[in-house]
């Protein structure tokens, strides 16, 4: 089998376009953040977020991952420098995450597709289409990472290139009375502060979870820190335009809410522009949906041959070689939670994500001062305080986001108290893994040599 190890290696190009929808996707999901930012807020946010929320991320991932480049990613990282019941910790919170995120596609294609179909809307219509979604992906997962990274490459290009079409053709006919609102979240709610944060950090997390398949990547060391790069730069200027041409296209709030992008086409050119934009947004949802299921579908496997989930997650396709059982698994979850409200959605995705994050913060830390002579091809420029000071970064943004969120409407509290829920959930079942298989808790404090 190693002589066939190449032709099943994802290429830089391919690399770029599986991250590019394993955090973004394209914008679709970032219609609330004018509703909820305001004219003034909107574009302040979109650009100060993500240097909060992300840039801290992407350092420390790729820190991490040039120390260790292999199967499990983030999960693996945080067992060595944490132990075993934080590794735990950390796939079990990520793999929670992963089913609310994966739930909120499928929802986005239907959307999408009413736009052609406005029946698909129905609640019968509405579920079938869903689990269409759901299958058709987990079917591309099951035959590997190539066609997966071909599949995001062309969707990817299907998703970005009517966006194109509209920014060239708004600056090319409506520039003529461009009014930038000034920057400012000043009057702006404190509950529609943390949802607006919320929504940018959505539409821009994931950054760890694209190292989970790194043994699957050709030279990952190298092809991780160009495509991360690459895809972040698209996803922030993809953004800053869609959102920058929609305030300008004088668009309402609620026709936005309820029509999305697809609506602001229109607007600019026509129907056929939003027709594009809206079978756009179709083509995004897929892509997004199958690569994050590439990603959290190695998670469990990984977890399974360390013993802390049952044995047949880690069973290979005898053909492709795929984790199939944790595929199939991870469908099974997300067939059940299509129907949640997006709103809520989005809240217990960002928070359970938000702690599963800290954990790879404290793995940096940990792993400087315990392993500095180990080899890191990508080094993040700072000493012990200035990580320190720049963790501090996301985790004010996290805490003000989910301090929000309880100080909202009641629908976004229970949200945010599910989430907690949630979190807790992995020290009831490390218990039971303790009680049942003993010879795990005494690497649970830490896996150092």
């Amino acid at each position: 089998m190693p002589a066939s190890l190449p032709s099943r290696k994802i290429r830089p190009i391919q690399l770029i376009a599986v991250i590019f929808f394993t955090v973004s996707g394209g914008p679709y999901g970032l219609e609330p953040l004018l509703t909820y930012a305001g004219q003034h807020g909107a574009l302040l946010l979109l650009l100060i977020t993500p240097l909060l929320w992300d840039v801290p991320a992407i350092f420390t991932v790729l820190e991490l991952n040039s120390m260790m480049p292999i199967t499990g990613g983030y999960y693996k990282w945080v067992k060595h420098a944490l132990g075993t019941r934080w590794g735990f910790f950390e796939g079990w919170w990520t793999w929670l995450y992963t089913f609310v995120d994966l739930a909120i596609y499928p929802g986005l294609f239907v959307l999408y597709a009413s736009y052609f179909f406005p029946v698909l809307a129905e609640p019968g219509y509405r579920i079938a289409l869903c689990l269409c979604v759901v299958w058709v992906s987990a079917l591309i997962n099951i035959l590997g990472i190539v066609p997966v990274g071909k599949t995001s490459l062309f969707l990817g290009a299907v998703v970005i290139t009517p966006f194109i079409i509209m920014f060239v053709l708004f600056f090319a006919h409506h520039t003529n009375n461009i009014n930038v609102p000034s920057p400012s979240v000043k009057g702006l709610p404190f509950p529609s502060l943390a949802m607006a944060l919320y929504t940018v950090m959505w539409n821009c997390l994931g950054w760890d979870n694209v190292t989970t398949y790194a043994e699957e990547v050709d030279k990952p060391v190298r092809s991780y820190l160009t495509s991360v790069f690459t895809a972040f730069v698209m996803v922030i200027l993809l953004y800053f335009l869609v959102i920058f041409v929609t305030q300008q296209s004088g668009i309402s709030n609620d026709v936005l809410q309820d029509k999305g992008f697809p609506a602001v086409a229109e607007l600019i050119s026509g129907k056929w522009l939003g027709r594009l934009i809206a079978f756009a947004g179709m083509a995004s949802s897929l892509g997004i949906y199958a690569a994050v299921l590439l990603s959290v579908s190695r998670v469990p496997s990984v977890m399974s041959d360390d013993d802390l989930l049952p044995k047949g997650l880690n069973k290979q396709h005898s053909r492709f070689q795929t984790p199939y059982i944790s595929i199939l698994v991870c469908s099974i979850i997300v067939s059940l939670m299509v129907l949640w409200p997006f709103g809520d959605l989005l809240i217990i995705d960002v928070t359970v994500y938000g702690a599963g994050l800290s954990l790879e913060y404290i793995s940096l830390i940990k792993l400087r001062i315990a392993e500095p002579s180990t080899p890191r091809p990508f080094k993040i420029r700072l000493g012990i305080p200035g990580l320190c000071l720049m963790i501090l970064l996301p985790v004010t943004v996290y805490f003000v986001a989910l301090a929000g969120a309880f100080a909202s409407q009641e629908h976004a509290v229970w949200a945010a108290v599910f989430a907690i829920v949630a979190l807790s959930s992995a020290e009831l079942v490390w218990r039971i893994i303790v009680w049942k298989k003993p010879y795990h808790k005494k690497n649970s404090l830490y896996s150092l040599k």
